[in-house]
């Protein structure tokens, strides 16, 4: 399984604006030296030393992870925040048409949904593309965002053929590929999806706010959570921010640790970024959960950060 990410952050976009641009290029100057500047090799070696927030940029899209499948040429996209925009145009560019995309929402909320009407594939008749949801009324929910006076094109315009599935439990695909979901936590509710091939395990666990019973070592958790290869997680909080603003749907990243810590899960990605917090919070972040599960003694958890561009091959 291919893990491909569109968009990361959460509540609303974000971008990379010039006065972020130019102070980190500040910042990289107030670290170099004229030593540093010599020659190719030096500036090779003061680049690589640099913190990674200042070459790192996480991203301002909101969610849209994908995940495809070598064998099937299945893509199954997750969300369509204004991510998937980038999903579409990076389609547009590959020498073979994808014909056949699978849409599964988490949930309604804005910035899950706020990208479809610039999805580009949707709008090609040669396309098809099924959407799934564990809620009811998903063509009227999405309809509803696209029509006057919110936006001048309807869904009708999409030339695509467009499927709505009901989801009423697991789902089965071919070449033994299978996806369940789990109502979670979250104001209005939100589902994970547990994607399967019948090798590994991934989650994806947007929009929710862990609780004790998440934690609850019982059948529907054991056969959902545990050992999962990857599950990508919101992390929008510190744990004094999760505090401050209980009930709000979302997850501290040191939280997030152990849940991982918890069920088995061999890799955490932080994900659903504070539109708020720039690339040097969230590497800051990154680097206070990885001190966190060398202080459990947990070391062989991997924890990454959920970034535009990214991928993780499963």
């Amino acid at each position: 399984m291919h893990v491909q990410f569109w968009g990361v952050r959460g509540s609303l976009p974000a971008p990379f604006l010039s006065s972020q641009m130019k102070s980190r290029i500040s910042a990289i100057l107030e670290r170099a030296s004229p030593g540093d500047l010599a020659g190719p090799e030096s500036r090779e070696r003061f680049l690589a030393a640099l913190p990674p927030w200042l070459f790192g940029i996480a991203g301002g899209n909101t969610s849209c992870v994908s995940i495809s499948f070598e064998d099937s040429g299945e893509i199954m996209v997750f969300d369509a925040g204004s991510g998937i925009r980038e999903l579409g145009l990076f389609m547009e560019r590959q020498p073979q048409k994808q014909r056949k995309y699978r849409v599964f929402f988490s949930h309604f909320h804005w910035d899950h949904i706020q990208g479809l009407p610039f999805f580009n594939p949707a709008y090609d008749s040669e396309v098809s593309i099924d959407f799934y949801s564990p809620l009811e009324k998903c063509e009227a929910i999405l309809s509803s965002q696209m029509r006057s006076p919110y936006f001048p094109v309807t869904m009708d315009s999409m030339a695509a053929k467009k499927t709505f599935h009901h989801l009423k439990g697991t789902i089965a695909f071919g070449g033994g590929v299978s996806v369940s979901y789990k109502k979670m936590n979250h104001p209005g509710a939100s589902f994970s999806y547990l994607i399967q091939d019948g090798e590994h395990r991934i989650i994806y666990a947007t929009d929710t706010e862990l609780s004790a019973e998440d934690f609850i070592k019982n059948d529907e958790n054991i056969g959902y959570f545990r050992n999962a290869d990857v599950i990508i997680l919101d992390a929008q909080y510190t744990l004094g921010e999760a505090i401050e603003k209980y009930n709000w749907g979302h997850t501290a990243f040191s939280m997030g640790v152990d849940f991982a810590i918890n069920w088995g899960i061999k890799h955490l990605v932080l994900f659903h970024h504070d539109p708020a917090y720039d690339d040097k919070k969230l590497f800051e972040i990154l680097q206070a959960g990885r001190m966190y599960t060398e202080r459990m003694n947990h070391r062989e958890i991997e924890i990454t950060l959920a970034m535009e561009g990214s991928d993780i091959v499963v």
